[in-house]
């Protein structure tokens, strides 16, 4: 483990955006490292921070109203934030590729789905214009779509053959690093499954690493080797599969599990976080999630924690780190969240 090369890392990454409503802090001091052939899932809830991280890394935030306002982003031997814009085109597409959400709208509906994969490989290599058309139809081919396809247009394809296209076009330059952000989100279970496989497939083939954006538990207990958990902007739990999975210790993490259904249980009713996250403009002071902790403390409240390392060697951001938890405070009735049934109705 010791000896694989670490590809990326990211040190103390804070982004804000600056608007007329206020400033919205989305990172806060951002800490991760992923190494070569590895895969890497960050959960978290909608406005946790994911997508403005993997845009972060990208440099492709919006500025204004986005500001990176401190940090280092490390990636194979270089630092990227200090790099010209010019220097940085060389590298997205590459080196780093991105798969977003919605395939519906990464694709231009102007252009044939061949044109746009020819795009990526003639911007990044030199070769003439048949050359580019024969690389791009042979991965076509590798997703699983047949060659014949590629004069064909966005529109004629269905949700799973755009979300394969995206990926061809994000690994026809063999990059060593893929950020797939939420990649399934827009498409059924059965398609889902289907992606999935293919990019494991295809990452393992070209000894991709991946970042995989989801706040899909399942999705990261088949693909990921490691797991960092995002709140309000910052990591609050870094591990092993195994360790987040068998030895969940910030009590977000264990929420989070905690709500999925179980198939070996049978309950009468799920178990939500209770509350909603903060307004990113207006963040509590000390620990982010105290609003929702039923282990909050004054020390929660008055101070930051910091990410500690426990016993099982993964961090935490807990005054309660490789520690019991007390006993947990009981919510009154008027600050519980509705109880549902299995089928989701309100009990």
């Amino acid at each position: 483990m010791s000896d694989e090369k670490e590809l990326l890392r990211i040190e103390d990454l804070a982004i804000r955006y600056v608007t007329d409503d206020g400033t919205v802090e989305a990172l806060n001091g951002i800490s991760l490292s992923l190494k070569e052939g590895h895969t890497l899932g960050l959960v978290g809830e909608t406005g946790a921070g994911k997508t403005t991280l993997a845009k972060g890394i990208m440099r492709l935030i919006p500025s204004p109203p986005g500001e990176i306002c401190g940090g280092k982003i490390h990636f194979d031997g270089q630092e990227l934030l200090g790099l010209s814009e010019a220097k940085m085109r060389g590298i997205r597409g590459r080196q780093i590729s991105m798969i977003f959400q919605d395939p519906m709208t990464s694709l231009n509906p102007v252009m044939t789905v061949g044109d746009q994969i020819m795009e990526v490989i003639q911007a990044h290599n030199k070769m003439t214009k048949a050359e580019a058309a024969a690389a791009a139809r042979d991965m076509l081919e590798t997703v699983g779509i047949s060659a014949d396809r590629a004069g064909e247009y966005p529109h004629q394809f269905s949700g799973g053959m755009k979300q394969r296209v995206i990926i061809a076009i994000a690994l026809a330059c063999n990059p060593k690093l893929l950020i797939a952000d939420e990649p399934t989100t827009a498409l059924d279970v059965t398609i889902q499954a289907q992606v999935l496989e293919m990019i494991q497939s295809l990452k393992g083939k070209l000894n991709t690493s991946m970042l995989l954006i989801t706040h899909d538990l399942g999705v990261v207990a088949q693909n990921c080797d490691h797991v960092a958990i995002i709140y309000a902007g910052e990591i609050v739990e870094y591990g092993t599969l195994r360790d987040i999975f068998k030895n969940p210790e910030h009590p977000y993490t264990i929420g989070l599990l905690e709500s999925i259904p179980s198939l070996a249980k049978e309950v009468v009713r799920l178990k939500p976080i209770k509350g909603l996250m903060p307004d990113p403009t207006c963040l509590p002071e000390g620990c982010k999630f105290h609003t929702r902790c039923n282990y909050v403390s004054e020390q929660c409240i008055q101070a930051v924690p910091a990410l500690t390392e426990t016993e099982t060697g993964h961090l935490v951001r807990c005054i309660y780190a490789g520690r019991e938890f007390p006993s947990a405070a009981q919510p009154d009735a008027a600050g519980e969240e509705p109880a549902l049934s299995a089928n989701g109705e309100v009990l």
